[in-house]
């Protein structure tokens, strides 16, 4: 190889060498440009913390979903809008009545917002709906409410978020538009999320503002399916009913006593009753039930009718068992879960006179 070919070689590397070099930095440029893009404009973005939201109520981020969404001012304006449609429908109600409401809401405002904060992070961190329990004042009715029978009338738990719309921006706030579904009419709705600018430069969920909306269109589907569901129903529930009203009267004699206790007797002819009677009866009225119609609005109701022969059923368990034994431990275990059940119960009933009286449906008799 003379040496001008020599030359010719290491002109051409040199000169590769040189776009090499370019390439690369070319390369860096549009890589540092993306980075701060990414970090100090695109996170700064209602889009950005919208997909962050999403992603951590996905993937069990609590942390991550309190930073981009701000819980006391949702839940606060949630709960305006829901106390509201919680006497909307109710026709029997005057004026002073609903004034009366407005100022009980009020009232227990702070409690139960925060309640239903705190269920949604243990919603979140969990993957579940976890009630309060123990010696929680939002259990049972202590607040004078029925906490778990509020939530479901909120459609937390049955709205699904099916996708992440466009979002407009003006200023120090923005609307993000979702589409949700009601999961038990199969109902689908549009809901505009506000977001604000926070002093950092990131952006945070404040508020819905068509949740009023969302509920007036949801509820009266699922006071139909309700009300649907009580008329198909209704002839089991009345049969049943006289069964069991004899079966309490019957209990009663049997537990009578003129010392406070129990005969041999005595015990023999309850557990006989329980067992050979009330027990088959429950399960007997339920299996009927389950074969009824159950429009799909009316599957939380539904469910709340199994829940409660279930607890009924292990109540009844227990108390055979204390009779039996003259067990101190199974009477207060029946007597626990009878209390439970009775709450069920209350449940059930707070759904049928607000289905009764909802001035949508038609008139029940």
């Amino acid at each position: 190889m003379d040496d001008l070919e020599w030359k010719r070689i290491l002109a051409n590397r040199k000169q590769n060498r040189r776009y090499e070099g370019v390439i690369i930095l070319a390369l860096f440029v549009l890589f540092l440009g993306s980075f701060i893009w990414y970090l100090f404009i695109y996170t700064k973005t209602p889009e950005y913390a919208l997909k962050e939201t999403y992603a951590a109520m996905k993937g069990g981020d609590a942390k991550t979903f309190c930073r981009y969404v701000n819980l006391p001012a949702l839940t606060d304006n949630a709960y305006d809008d829901l106390t509201v449609d919680l006497f909307a429908y109710d026709s029997t109600l005057t004026d002073s009545t609903k004034v009366l409401f407005e100022k009980f809401y009020i009232l227990i405002k702070p409690e139960m917002t925060k309640g239903t904060e705190d269920l949604i992070v243990r919603r979140i961190e969990e993957n579940a709906w976890k009630f309060p329990e123990g010696t929680n004042i939002l259990k049972g009715r202590q607040l004078g409410i029925d906490f778990e029978r509020f939530i479901e009338r909120s459609q937390l738990r049955n709205t699904e978020i099916i996708a992440l719309g466009e979002i407009k921006k003006s200023g120090l706030l923005a609307i993000a538009q979702i589409e949700v579904k009601d999961i038990y009419t199969d109902t689908k709705f549009t809901l505009e999320l506000v977001m604000e600018e926070t002093p950092s430069g990131e952006w945070q969920i404040a508020y819905i503002k068509n949740y009023k909306d969302y509920l007036n269109a949801i509820a009266p589907l699922q006071n139909r399916d309700i009300f649907a569901y009580i008329d198909n129903t209704k002839n089991i529930v009345e049969e049943y009913n006289n069964y069991f009203s004899d079966y309490q009267s019957r209990f009663k004699n049997l537990m009578w006593t003129y010392d406070g206790k129990l005969r041999q007797e005595q015990r023999e002819e309850i557990i006989a009753l329980i067992i050979d009677e009330v027990i088959p009866a429950l399960k007997k009225r339920q299996q009927k039930l389950d074969e009824a119609p159950i429009p799909p609005g009316a599957a939380y109701l539904s469910r709340l009718r199994q829940q409660s022969t279930e607890i009924s059923i292990r109540t009844w368990q227990h108390f055979v068992k204390a009779v039996r034994e003259d067990s101190k431990f199974e009477f207060e275990t029946a007597e626990t879960l009878h209390k439970e059940g009775l709450a069920v119960e209350l449940r059930i009933e707070d759904i049928i006179k607000h289905t009764a009286v909802s001035k949508n449906i038609p008139n029940v008799p």
